[in-house]
């Protein structure tokens, strides 16, 4: 069996035998027995099931860090190859399973190789899906046991051509928030509105009102943001006035500032228009991602590296931001570093969108990952 074809293997095993964030128990078991036969020294359960390797080359005191996701989600396959999910409501529909192996090849082509000068960590993270896999890490001293310098990762991008690499420097991701609004009145009866206090009337200004923050609050040209009301709901009935709406939503920024401002600013929304109203109201705003920022010198590496893995004519490192999420924002808060995406493909093969029931990760960039990652540590680690 050749290299890649090993690969694969993993890939397809760790596709059949997925699990869900913080439960990656049988994941990181087999990620740790292959970096062991690997050679590469071996930290289990960091983050509660995530996995550390690390290998060191020459005396150099330079350190870097490649990361992948491992948790799968609550997905029911459709798919009908042989490397189906063989848990019932559970697969890997949005690649975990190959930028695990892709990194795993890396691990095993650098362990083979030693064609560096310093210490590569392989970060094996638990629950990005839930956002509190890097976060549990981090609290398990990932940074402080180790002197990590700088960190990578890799998500694939379906839609895109397959192995071809966007990225940019600066915020390349958004945060992702929600919130939930409750409006508390009297209600009353629906033929009577004027005995009672209205929280449907109340809610409909607060949703309007929402939309005015982007627009007002926001600068146009360098604080892109979303807030969309996403639920409206009440308790009351034909012929009742209802006493509470609870109103929740979803917002999206590229910026730290940005996200402290929307979350001021829709609580003063709410409580203007509670306040005119005369009701009360209560307020609770989540922070689940930040948004993902790349640094600039490593960006610049990772595109060198990029060009050299799958050709100068397949990188794009000036993209356009995206507004999906990503955890690996909270790695970055606390090291610099650069997250690519690295297209999976378009139409049959590999173009099925991200958490969909019939995607699959496209096996064709696996070697480009591996081959990546291995460019990206002799760049940086050099002798």
């Amino acid at each position: 069996m050749d290299f890649r074809q090993q690969v694969v293997k993993w890939r397809h095993h760790i596709h059949k035998h997925p699990e869900l964030g913080l439960e990656e128990y049988e994941t990181s078991e087999f990620i740790a027995a292959k970096l062991e036969e690997f050679g590469i020294e071996v930290h289990r359960n960091i983050g509660k099931t995530g996995v550390v390797g690390i290998l060191k080359c020459g005396t150099s005191e330079r350190s870097i860090g490649l990361r992948a996701d491992m948790d799968a989600l609550s997905v029911i396959e459709t798919n009908c190859f042989a490397h189906k999910s063989k848990k019932s409501g559970i697969m890997h529909a949005c690649g975990h399973d190959g930028h695990t192996a892709m990194l795993l090849g890396a691990a095993h082509e650098l362990s083979r190789t030693r064609n560096f000068d310093g210490t590569v960590y392989f970060i094996f993270q638990p629950d990005e899906e839930h956002g509190s896999g890097a976060k549990a890490m981090i609290a398990d001293g990932l940074f402080t046991r180790w002197k990590i310098d700088s960190i990578y990762a890799i998500h694939n991008m379906p839609g895109v051509p397959a192995g071809q690499v966007i990225t940019k420097p600066g915020s390349i991701m958004a945060s992702e928030s929600s919130f939930e609004i409750d409006i508390i009145a009297t209600g009353g009866h629906a033929a009577l509105p004027h005995m009672g206090t209205d929280p449907i009337v109340v809610g409909a200004q607060v949703v309007v009102a929402l939309q005015t923050i982007v627009a007002r609050n926001l600068s146009a040209i360098d604080e892109a943001a979303v807030i969309s009301v996403t639920e409206f709901s009440t308790n009351g009935t034909v012929n009742v006035i209802p006493s509470k709406v609870k109103i929740t939503g979803d917002t999206r920024s590229f910026t730290d500032e940005a996200l402290k401002k929307i979350e001021g600013a829709i609580e003063r929304v709410v409580a203007g228009q509670c306040m005119s109203a005369g009701v009360d109201y209560k307020y609770k705003f989540t922070n689940t991602f930040l948004s993902t920022i790349n640094s600039a010198k490593e960006t610049e590496q990772a595109v060198l590296a990029a060009q050299k893995a799958v050709g100068c004519e397949n990188v794009n490192g000036s993209c356009q931001p995206l507004t999906i999420s990503e955890d690996f924002s909270f790695m970055q808060r606390e090291v610099d570093g650069c997250y690519i995406l690295m297209g999976n493909g378009i139409g049959q093969q590999g173009g099925a969108a991200l958490h969909k029931s019939d995607y699959d990760f496209n096996d064709d960039i696996l070697m480009k990952g591996t081959a990546f990652w291995q460019a990206l540590v002799e760049d940086c680690l050099t002798f």
